[in-house]
């Protein structure tokens, strides 16, 4: 027991110590090259579209920044495969092959299709034409199916594999031992916890075993991306609405597959109550079914991981916000003595989170498979 201790806590420290190399470097897709400043971001309107940019998808890595002698932005990073449907045909292509327009976009030719991201979409125009803009939208380019392998999908990708690895070593080992080794003793406990303490008391004793194996890799895929959303890699996944969203589905198909004819009845057809008001209730029901429930386990996730996200960087923008007013040491320590105590909270967060989802995701479950009391 002591192992795992000493691991939980080693890997808290890991994340928070990873957290603390955040920093403010030029936007990608923003006309910045060219400032005299080097494309450093300084202002309070740059700070907060930086902090926007950075919680939504990208498709390449952009590490870190620095401004040679020259007064050039340079950025350390590595693109990812573009993979897009467009009237000309499936195109493939790294997103290192964008070349940056004056006009703030980044344009590809593939054949006679001609490609622009702006704001992180790719959009398709006319060969030979430029982009007109209005109210900073493009007017003459219409989006593309983008099956690209960004920033989330390499994320995803990641943590799968490293839940593969784990859960495969950990199944080895109790074919040839019951005490697991090494990394495995960590992860025992973990999965003694989700199985007794949120599957269990929450579907029941005769149906938990069915959901306990789509409980644990919801609960380790989801905390597994929130620890890392904490790293410089400057993953987001869980902050993405769609990765959320499906998280949410696959929770409700599990739930309304396995529903029985008591969990029905109530919902279509709800004894006890008079006649006329059954119908209205049935409505109700199937919205809260259907709906809401679902609803409030993409909402929650989305926007308690994006809010996390926005208020560390937001702490950390006040040594380039306030170095004026309280001077460069001033508003260097205050920001960075406010993020690392927001950065512990997020630890914690990254945790919370994760077991709520799960917990809702085996209450909803086991209301759907209980049994009629009579």
């Amino acid at each position: 027991m002591k192992i795992v201790q000493k691991s939980i806590k080693f890997l808290t420290v890991l994340a928070i110590a990873l957290c603390s190399f955040h920093g403010f470097a030029s936007d990608s897709d923003k006309k910045n090259n060219d400032q005299n400043d080097g494309g450093i971001i300084d202002t309070k309107k740059e700070v907060e579209e930086y902090i926007l940019h950075h919680i939504q998808d990208s498709h390449d890595f952009n590490l870190f920044s620095y401004t040679n002698d020259a007064g050039e932005r340079k950025h350390f990073g590595f693109p990812l495969p573009v993979i897009v449907s467009t009237s000309g045909g499936i195109k493939t292509f790294m997103s290192s092959e964008f070349h940056h327009n004056d006009d703030g976009t980044y344009v590809v030719t593939k054949g006679n299709v001609k490609l622009v991201k702006l704001h992180g979409k790719i959009y398709e125009i006319e060969a030979g034409d430029e982009v007109e803009f209005v109210d900073h939208h493009p007017t003459n380019a219409h989006k593309v199916l983008d099956f690209s392998i960004t920033k989330s999908v390499m994320g995803v990708l990641l943590v799968g594999l490293l839940l593969l690895w784990w859960f495969s070593s950990l199944a080895r080992q109790y074919k040839k031992r019951q005490v697991p080794t090494g990394f495995g003793r960590v992860l025992e406990p973990l999965v003694i916890y989700v199985r007794d303490e949120i599957a269990r008391p929450n579907i029941g004793e005769k149906h938990y075993r069915r959901f306990t194996g789509y409980l644990m890799t919801v609960f380790f895929f989801i905390w597994i991306l929130n620890l890392l959303g904490l790293t410089p890699l400057g993953f987001n996944v869980t902050g993405q609405l769609a990765v959320t969203a499906c998280l949410a589905i696959f929770t409700l198909v599990i739930y309304t597959a396995s529903g029985n004819k008591h969990y029905w009845g109530h919902i279509l057809w709800m004894p006890g109550v008079p006649i006329l008001i059954r119908p209205v209730l049935a409505i109700i029901e199937l919205a809260g079914a259907l709906v809401i429930k679902p609803f409030s386990l993409l909402v929650r996730l989305f926007a308690n991981i994006s809010a996390g996200h926005i208020v560390v960087m937001s702490l950390i923008a006040i040594m380039f916000t306030l170095k004026q007013s309280l001077g460069v040491v001033g508003a260097t320590g205050l920001s960075l003595v406010l993020s690392f105590f927001i950065t512990l909270i997020e630890v914690l967060v990254a945790f919370l989170q994760a077991y709520i989802f799960t917990m809702l995701s085996a209450l909803f479950i086991g209301m759907s498979v209980e049994e009629a009391h009579h």
